[in-house]
């Protein structure tokens, strides 16, 4: 524990500079984030727009079926993919955002 107003001081800023480092991170990460979101966002429309596009020009039924199916399939795989990662990017912020307090929190007794 602290012992003295010193190590209060101390102690008080670490702590602050381990929030400006979190919140550097947090930032940094949410951008990443963000971009991703975007970017699948972008391409989900666009193989949307194929689909239709394909779907409005089929002769048969059976083609029609088969064009959707095929939609429905990439598009599930996609979102999937995009979950994994999307997971895979908050988990990562969370082990970036706890880093610099590994060492304030060392210091506690247990």
């Amino acid at each position: 524990m602290v012992q003295n107003a010193e190590e209060l001081q101390q102690l008080s800023k670490e702590n602050m500079e381990n929030a400006m480092k979190t919140f550097g991170m947090l930032s940094k990460s949410a951008q990443a984030i963000a971009v991703e979101v975007a970017d699948y966002t972008k391409s989900s429309f666009e193989q949307g727009t194929a689909a239709l596009e394909k779907l409005l020009g089929a002769k048969t039924l059976e083609q029609a079926v088969e064009i959707q199916q095929a939609y429905l399939k990439t598009a599930y795989e996609g979102a999937m993919a995009q979950a994994t990662k999307i997971s895979e990017l908050y988990t990562e912020l969370a082990k970036e955002a706890y880093k610099p307090f590994e060492t304030t929190f060392g210091k506690f007794p247990r």
